[in-house]
């Protein structure tokens, strides 16, 4: 049963959401809020859960927070002993995820690496489709895809993201580049020139035609890639929203290739999972 009756709980007694999305908080913006507080008060209850924990004085009652971190934080700032919140009962882990994830993304305070993590283990750990967590976001599942895609970034590249240095509009177009050296140099010329995603798709085929004339020549396989067929499109999106990975998938007649990018052990290994399943990861 779920009350929707506000209750004042103690600051001390409300741990984090454990699936809370968000692992960067602004202490300028935090402070600010913090202000507010201080003036008017907290105007939005938090979303908590009842969870007991066994001590050696018995059952003890406490709250996780499912969402309202930075009203949290800026109460502690403040030095408030009590705060509003709603208590939710029998929540699932999963939907601990999906209301901080939603929380965060209608004040739009996630960065896209973070959403895309979120996302990530919607579909890992819960075993969502992109088409679900789309529904449960209200987003398109074109913009889950879009967003996950952006996993398959090196490391540098998507701390990059995190930190805003680089947009996500920028982190699409360094996609478009299959060299993992390409794929820096743009990255490189963005920060340093601070480049415009325009001009950074700009910069993007002048790197690949760089290399162009280290390709192969004309062949079968190149009448193959120059192919546009829309059932392999379609196949192709339903390889990529499985496996959650860039899919190449060329077909000429009967025959055809599959190749699947990844860029680094930690992505093989999850594309293998999906593949094989992990007891096949587990014998190779």
């Amino acid at each position: 049963m779920e009350t929707k009756s506000i209750f004042y709980l103690e600051v001390d007694k409300i741990k984090p959401n454990p699936f809370q999305p968000r692992r960067e908080f602004n202490e300028e913006a935090l402070q600010d809020l913090a202000n507010s507080i201080r003036e008017f008060g907290i105007l939005e209850p938090l979303i908590v859960t009842r969870i007991e924990e066994q001590t050696e004085l018995g059952t003890q009652i406490g709250y996780e927070l499912l969402a309202g971190e930075r009203r949290l934080r800026a109460a502690k700032i403040v030095g408030l002993n009590t705060v509003p919140a709603i208590i939710k009962e029998q929540i699932e882990e999963r939907e601990k995820l999906e209301i901080a994830l939603i929380e965060n993304l209608q004040r739009e305070d996630i960065n896209s690496i973070e959403r895309a993590k979120a996302f990530s283990e919607l579909a890992d750990k819960f075993k969502l489709s992109q088409r679900e967590i789309a529904y449960r976001v209200g987003k398109s599942r074109e913009f889950v895809a879009n967003t996950l895609r952006l996993l398959q970034l090196p490391f540098e590249i998507q701390k990059a993201l995190e930190d805003g240095k680089i947009s996500e509009g920028h982190g699409r177009v360094i996609l478009t580049l299959d060299s993992l050296d390409d794929q820096r140099v743009l990255l490189g010329r963005i920060i340093s020139y601070s480049l415009t995603v325009r001009q950074a798709e700009a910069s993007a085929k002048e790197l690949k035609r760089q290399r162009e004339p280290l390709s192969q020549p004309h062949d079968e396989l190149s009448d193959m890639m120059a192919e546009f067929d829309p059932q392999t499109e379609q196949i192709k999106t339903k390889l990529e929203e499985t496996l959650q990975a860039r899919v190449m998938l060329k077909k000429k007649g009967e025959k055809g290739m599959i190749a699947i990018n990844f860029n680094s052990s930690e992505e093989l290994a999850n594309i293998l999972k999906r593949i094989i399943g992990e007891q096949g990861v587990g014998e190779l």
